[in-house]
């Protein structure tokens, strides 16, 4: 019922406000963010991903990449530049379609898939699997360590997982009664524009596991983590949210 309700949720920010669902900054909200500036995110952010894997010395290979929640295709396409294809893989069709108007880089493609697995892919199908912004957007934990789990099914030897979560959140920010309000509303048949629009609302959830047990669910598929960076969050809002981003190998 959680991914159903997801790929609903995802459907909807598809059509109401895209870009900043996809990368939330401020004063960026409804439809602000300009669609150039966006994909020049996606350029930077993989650049430096990229010169950390070769700090690693992972991946072996650049063959396949699989962008996980790729939204608008914001880091399949750089990826797609750095590797001879990339995938990526979204929940919501919406997003998919989005990325598919909007690409023009050959080695990219997408797919919808809306469940908590990854079983459209193959064991050992890609060299690297990355995925930011968005584990912390699923809200069932057993879906999350599902993903986890098929992270790992998915690397090839010598191959390359960073993926990130946050490994702690605050009691005050659980209560997400803006995603709450959101779906309730809706549920009495509110449209979604005025709930977001009008009245500030929006479904995204949030959600965080602990990184021991990270690190214990990576271990029992058969992966090694190579290191794990946690980071805290700054700024009043977020006071005291610790987000972790792991680099996992086989």
């Amino acid at each position: 019922m959680e991914i159903s309700q997801q790929e609903r949720d995802w459907n909807e920010l598809a059509e109401l406000d895209p870009y900043w669902a996809i990368l939330t900054r401020p004063g960026l909200r409804f439809g602000v963010w300009d669609s150039g500036e966006f994909f020049a995110t996606g350029e930077v952010e993989i650049d430096i991903v990229m010169r950390r894997a070769e700090e690693l010395g992972h991946p072996e290979r650049r063959e396949r990449a699989l962008d996980f929640g790729c939204g608008l295709g914001r880091l399949t396409r750089p990826l797609a530049e750095r590797f001879d294809e990339c995938v990526g893989v979204d929940i919501s069709e919406g997003m998919v379609r989005g990325a598919r108007e909007l690409n023009d880089v050959p080695g990219a493609s997408f797919v919808v898939n809306p469940a908590d697995d990854l079983r459209i892919f193959d064991d050992a199908s890609f060299d690297f699997v990355y995925s930011v912004i968005v584990l912390q957007h699923v809200p069932d934990r057993d879906a999350i360590e599902s993903y986890v789990a098929e992270f790992c099914r998915l690397l090839r030897p010598g191959g390359l997982a960073i993926f990130q979560l946050p490994s702690h959140i605050p009691k005050v920010f659980r209560l997400q009664w803006r995603r709450r309000l959101y779906l309730g509303l809706r549920r009495l048949g509110l449209r979604a524009a005025f709930l977001y629009r009008r009245l500030h609302l929006l479904p995204i959830a949030m959600s965080s596991i602990p990184e021991a047990d990270i690190v214990a669910l990576v271990t029992s598929n058969g992966a090694r983590v190579l290191e794990v960076e946690t980071s805290g969050a700054t700024g009043v809002l977020n006071a005291g949210l610790r987000s972790s981003t792991y680099y996992v190998t086989r």
